[in-house]
């Protein structure tokens, strides 16, 4: 069995597959991309780009999917299963008991003007900070506190904060996450058309750059939702600085 079986639950538009792309360099590690995507996909009837193709290519049952893979036998030591954390839903969360928990947040102004552009009207739930913000409360009350991860915080200083991670997980830190090679990777899932064109071109964590675009009126109400979750998870983030 797995000495480390990670479950990084991810709000969308965020540095969550070059994190998955970051483990994936150590020897040591497996790495699954959205293990629930299809059971979300089909529990919640949202439509997404490529969908049809998703839901013909992964298991939807997302009880089997916790059995068979979350807590599935591994192959090497480390288990590092990227998830959107919008994606836990109609599923019971006692396996999060037997897996590490990192929750990986973004200031939701950013979130949101990136997501814009495949979701033109997301809603509270497509943004995952507030079943982010749920798990937190869930864990912690269960003795089992996740680790916060912010994007901004990871991409000013990728080495401290990594090896602050890989400490709290109890796993030694390999200077090999900090970088990668251009292009896909077998693990992408089949939706990484669709989502993953930035991070392709990428070779490792990019320098952080706040997002200078103006901001759609229209997402003004749901932002000021997000922004309570987002500061109670921030809190506890671990940072670059200090």
């Amino acid at each position: 069995m797995p000495s480390a079986r990670i479950c990084l639950w991810s709000g969308p538009r965020n540095v969550s597959t070059a994190l998955m792309y970051s483990f994936a360099q150590r020897a040591d590690t497996l790495v699954i991309d959205e293990p629930l995507y299809g059971h979300y996909l089909r529990v919640s009837g949202v439509r997404h780009p490529g969908r049809e193709e998703v839901l013909a290519a992964v298991d939807t049952d997302g009880e089997r999917v916790v059995r068979e893979v979350i807590l599935g036998p591994s192959e090497r030591p480390v288990l590092f299963m990227k998830h959107m954390a919008h994606h836990l839903v109609s599923l019971g969360r006692k396996f999060l008991q037997e897996t590490v928990n990192v929750l990986l947040i973004r200031d939701p102004r950013e979130v949101l003007a990136s997501l814009v552009h495949q979701l033109p009207n997301p809603s509270l739930a497509d943004t995952g900070v507030a079943m982010q913000s749920e798990l937190l409360e869930q864990l912690e009350s269960r003795g089992r506190p996740p680790v916060v991860l912010d994007s901004r915080e990871l991409l000013l200083d990728p080495s401290k904060v990594l090896a602050a991670l890989c400490e709290t997980i109890g796993i030694d830190f390999d200077s090999a996450m900090l970088s990668w090679h251009r292009g896909a990777r077998p693990e992408d899932g089949v939706w990484a058309p669709h989502w993953y064109e930035s991070v392709h071109r990428s070779t490792g964590f990019a320098p952080y750059r706040p997002k200078t675009e103006p901001f759609a009126e229209h997402l003004l109400p749901l932002l000021a939702e997000c922004r309570p979750h987002y500061d109670r998870l921030y809190e506890r983030a671990i940072r670059a600085g200090g």
